[in-house]
């Protein structure tokens, strides 16, 4: 009799615990981001006190680096979290082709319909592979979603008013880079540089429910990838205070150069995928080239996603990939920008 209706009980608490841990982590998140908003208010004028202005400058940027970040970072989580429990992996062969070469631009291309920043798409990209998806494909959507996806580009065409041409270039070079990207996984790639990311709790036994799958995995991806984005904050604000403003001026003169400095400020600014249109379009000492390259490379590498991919698929891959995938925007951006722009 104790057995007779097992499912049925089973259910509820199993609703109630991905319930829990929802509120869990959002509540998590949002006393991060109340927390960080706090010290960025409180935190300069404390380091004033005590300490000096360039520990105020530093924990500036810092919190306001956590804070951009720790709500896209949530949403990622969540989608991940969703896919790895409730989709299942047949869904994913039917939508992408079996070649991984055709699946790379399809993949490359569904970026679009995730309106998040470069936080979101570490996690959601681990889960594809969890999924089945191939690494190559996988990669391409980690690197398109944060880009191209309609809260961006209509972010790029109100930064960039009257000037319809930066918003296509940005979705020009930003696809290219994603797809040249995971094409190249697919020919030069290689097992032991990637470290797939496994499911936090496999489900093995009956009294398993898809809504325990999620629980488990959101609070292993939330927790797990807040880390390193703390980190990547960290190294971002150590750059901006470390770097003098007199060493970025020498680089305006030239218009190449100038390209290259701001895919390299791209990296280490690590600015937000929906607001890094409005810092480019302040930057107006800048060739329009130049300003395209920080919206393209910026998504796609910084610091802190790097800090996310080494937590997420290993140091090999996030050191390789990285450095390939900002001289790939650097190139797509230079080349869309000289024929856009």
């Amino acid at each position: 009799m104790e057995n007779e209706y097992p499912e049925s009980r089973r259910r509820p608490d199993a609703l109630r615990l991905a319930a829990r841990a929802l509120v869990h982590v959002v509540l998590g998140g949002l006393a991060l981001i109340a927390i960080a908003t706090v010290a960025s208010v409180l935190g300069p004028t404390l380091a004033l006190d005590l300490a000096t202005p360039a520990m105020a400058a530093w924990w500036t940027v810092f919190t306001a680096v956590a804070v951009q970040g720790v709500p896209f970072l949530l949403l990622g989580t969540l989608v991940s979290a969703a896919i790895g429990a409730f989709v299942p992996e047949k869904v994913f062969s039917r939508l992408l082709p079996r070649n991984p070469a055709l699946a790379v631009p399809v993949a490359g291309a569904a970026g679009v319909v995730l309106p998040g920043c470069e936080c979101a798409s570490v996690p959601v990209a681990g889960s594809l592979m969890r999924r089945g998806v191939a690494p190559a494909a996988a990669l391409a959507f980690l690197l398109s979603a944060p880009a191209i996806n309609p809260v961006v580009l209509v972010a790029t065409s109100i930064a960039f008013p009257g000037k319809p041409m930066m918003v296509f270039a940005r979705l020009a070079a930003s696809l290219t880079t994603a797809v040249v990207m995971g094409w190249l996984w697919v020919r030069f790639g290689r097992d032991e540089w990637l470290r797939l990311p496994t499911a936090p709790r496999p489900r093995t036994d009956a009294n398993t429910s898809r809504w325990d799958d999620f629980r488990a995995g959101l609070q292993h991806d939330f927790l797990h990838a807040g880390g390193f984005l703390v980190l990547g904050a960290a190294a971002a604000a150590t750059f901006n205070i470390a770097v003098p403003r007199s060493v970025l001026d020498v680089f305006t003169g030239s218009a190449w150069l100038s390209v290259a400095l701001l895919a390299v400020l791209a990296v280490v600014l690590c600015v937000c995928s929906e607001a890094d249109a409005f810092v480019a379009a302040s930057l107006t000492g800048f060739s329009p080239t130049a300003r395209l390259a920080f919206m393209v490379v910026g998504p796609m590498v910084d610091l802190k996603l790097i800090a996310l991919q080494a937590g997420t698929f290993g140091k090999a891959f996030a050191v390789r990939f990285s450095s390939v995938t900002w001289a790939v925007a650097l190139v797509s951006s230079s080349l869309v920008g000289w024929w856009l722009l």
